[in-house]
């Protein structure tokens, strides 16, 4: 009877992660989940990490890659994330490059050729780059680890869905089914298994961290202040906060792009360098003013959702959002931006106008009048008195009304009284035609015609 063969992760160097923790990257520990999904990838386990903004991803593969003996795959969402995290790795000594479509005809062969030599520790590439001829190419290197970051991409259930992501499906098989590792910062439960089955896991390890940042203070104002105070000014109150963190970088959230340019605008008429950042700018112009913002040439960038995922900036010292964001699970990946490096850092939330609010915002008075609240678990507070109902104008307050389908012909729409032909004939008044009593005659000239609208449905009050 042959001896088993021995897989690639029984040969693996006797170095441990901590001493790789410490001499390469200058660190005395782990956070919380990096050393659980590290040790669960280098014994060859699938993973999934849904750890928070700032909680330290790429240490749970770049750690994996200087001690397993192929390359690790990392897929990523950003061409400007890829480009910030080689440079890094490379002062930091490692070999680590990135295949996408910036990169000439002859780069690319050159560093194609460096993979297959098994020269690279690190390949970044984008999901579309894989749809080509390379992931045939990548098939016939040695690789020893699938990092897929902001996995939540793979689901059609994410919010930041690409196809791309999709096709993904196989390449765990084609390349000899070696382990998968799948991070991000947002993924519910649902969305979790439907990245398990995509990427064709099996009975993968996973970590879940927690959410909480104890240096962060988040800060909830109410625009237009609190009621019986003079009114509040939006920009004044940003600007403060900036003075206050003068020389410290910062990034404030605005929902348009005319508000973004509208305040960068304003704060550089103030003495503040700021610079905008949103999809409408060019692309050279975005990329000199996050790479400005990158190396502390200016303090402030002012930006739409378009900006964040591809910063890797560990000083930043607050996140105001001028607008409210489109969901919680935005906000909360956007405030992870702040204070990385553990340093207390200010997240401000300019919240709507009374008279915007929607049902179950909060009323409460940190609220109001802005005092701080803890980053823990939400209160949860009482809708506002109009039962659900107040919108934008006071049309919305209206009874609401219904539509009921036109009918096929005249009559036919609507209720029928009964009709005693019988009892009328037994009374002498024969069968000629429908009898309604008293009661059902006196009834319907009381009530209103229903009324018709546009195109001749019959709109009802619901009382």
């Amino acid at each position: 009877m042959s001896e088993p063969q021995p897989t690639l992760f029984d040969t693996l160097p006797g170095t441990d992660p901590q001493r790789v923790l410490e001499d390469v990257f200058g660190y005395r520990q782990f956070r919380p989940g990096q050393r659980e999904i590290i040790d669960a990838v280098l014994a060859g386990r699938d993973c999934i990490g849904v750890m928070p903004t700032g909680a330290g991803k790429s240490l749970t593969f770049q750690i994996p890659a200087r001690l397993l003996p192929g390359a690790v795959l990392v897929i990523s969402p950003l061409i400007s994330l890829m480009k910030d995290q080689v440079d890094a790795l490379a002062r930091l000594g490692f070999r680590a490059t990135v295949l996408n479509s910036t990169v000439e005809f002859e780069e690319r062969r050159r560093r194609l050729a460096a993979l297959k030599r098994g020269e690279v520790e690190l390949l970044y590439v984008a999901p579309e780059g894989l749809e080509g001829s390379l992931r045939s190419l990548i098939a016939g290197c040695s690789v020893s680890l699938v990092v897929v970051d902001e996995a939540h991409c793979i689901s059609h259930w994410g919010h930041d869905f690409r196809p791309s992501y999709r096709r993904l499906e196989g390449l765990k098989q084609e390349l000899g089914d070696i382990p998968v590792l799948a991070l991000t910062a947002t993924a519910t439960r649902r969305v979790a298994g439907d990245i398990i089955r995509q990427l064709g896991m099996k009975k993968p390890a996973g970590f879940k961290g927690s959410f909480f940042r104890p240096n962060l203070l988040i800060t909830a104002q109410r625009k237009g202040g609190a009621e019986g105070a003079p009114k509040r000014n939006t920009r004044r109150d940003i600007l403060g906060l900036v003075r206050r963190h003068d020389g410290e970088s910062g990034i404030i959230y605005c929902l348009s792009r005319r508000g973004v340019e509208g305040l960068a605008g304003w704060l550089r008429e103030q003495g503040v360098r700021a610079a905008p950042y949103h999809a409408g700018l060019a692309d050279e112009v975005r990329a000199r003013h996050q790479d400005a913002f990158a190396r502390d040439q200016i303090d402030v960038i002012v930006a739409t959702v378009a900006f964040g995922m591809g910063i890797d900036k560990s000083n930043v010292r607050y996140v105001v959002h001028r607008d409210m964001p489109k969901s919680i699970e935005a906000w909360v990946q956007e405030i992870g931006r702040a204070g990385r490096d553990g340093l207390p850092s200010d997240c401000v939330l300019r919240g709507v106008r009374r008279r915007d609010r929607g049902p179950g915002v909060a009323r409460g008075d940190a609220a109001q009048d802005g005092r701080s609240v803890p980053a823990g678990r939400p209160r949860r507070l009482p809708a506002p008195e109009t039962g659900g109902l107040l919108r934008r104008d006071d049309r919305a307050l209206r009874p609401v009304v219904r539509r009921v389908p036109r009918a096929r012909h005249r009559g036919a729409g609507r209720a029928q009284p009964r009709r005693p032909v019988a009892r009328a004939r037994e009374r002498g008044g024969g069968g000629g035609g429908p009898v309604r009593p008293r009661a059902v005659r006196a009834a319907a000239r009381a009530a209103p015609a229903p009324r018709r609208c546009r195109g001749g449905a019959r709109l009802h009050r619901v009382q």
